[in-house]
């Protein structure tokens, strides 16, 4: 998976990518690594880890059929040699029988400082899904400042006939409808550059 990473008119955001063996042995996480970043703000540093982890068969349902797949993020700030956990991201689809996924989309993973103050915004994209039809799957947009959370929910658009589809509306909560329009606005691109994508794996 490719890492975009973009970057306010002032240059205060300052990141590296991480491979897997540059992470601390102090920070615990669980799943395939996707994407792993250590950047500095204002605000000091941090590093943050995104995983997956595929399905896996379910252990709650006497359900043999049934699986499970998950996705994470951890956010840590850094203070010398200690990783304070500030935020974590967890969703997932459970004891599902048909189609699933739980992953997030490529190309979407984003740190920014749409505003310039300074403060890093962390952008996180996926979909989850479990359905054995075309019916659209569950996307959503998750977006941190600081300690702050922002999101966006709603579905992607599938084709379902010659010439209808189906899904695609999204909705704000209330984090992003009063915050600045400009996040607003590059959720919105982020929406729509994905609109059609369907879950990667």
């Amino acid at each position: 998976m490719l890492l975009l990473i973009t970057q306010g008119a002032f240059a205060q955001i300052k990141i590296i990518k991480l491979e897997k063996s540059a992470i601390p042995p102090s920070i615990k996480y669980s799943g395939r690594l996707v994407n792993a970043v250590r950047y500095t703000d204002g605000a000091g540093q941090h590093i943050v880890i995104t995983t997956e982890t595929g399905i896996t068969d379910s252990r709650d349902t006497a359900n043999t059929d049934s699986r499970d797949a998950a996705l994470y993020a951890w956010h840590y700030d850094i203070a010398g040699d200690t990783y304070k956990l500030t935020w974590r991201t967890y969703d997932f689809v459970k004891e599902c029988p048909v189609d699933l996924a739980a992953n997030y989309l490529p190309d979407t993973f984003a740190i920014t400082d749409l505003n310039n103050d300074g403060k890093a915004e962390v952008w996180l994209m996926y979909q989850t899904v479990c359905h054995g039809d075309v019916s659209p799957a569950e996307m959503k947009i998750i977006m941190h400042e600081g300690e702050k959370k922002y999101a966006v929910r709603g579905t992607n658009r599938v084709k379902v006939s010659d010439k209808a589809y189906y899904g695609g509306k999204f909705t704000f909560d209330e984090a992003f409808n009063n915050g600045p329009e400009l996040f607003r606005e590059y959720a919105r691109q982020l929406w729509k550059k994905n609109l059609y994508k369907n879950n990667p794996r």
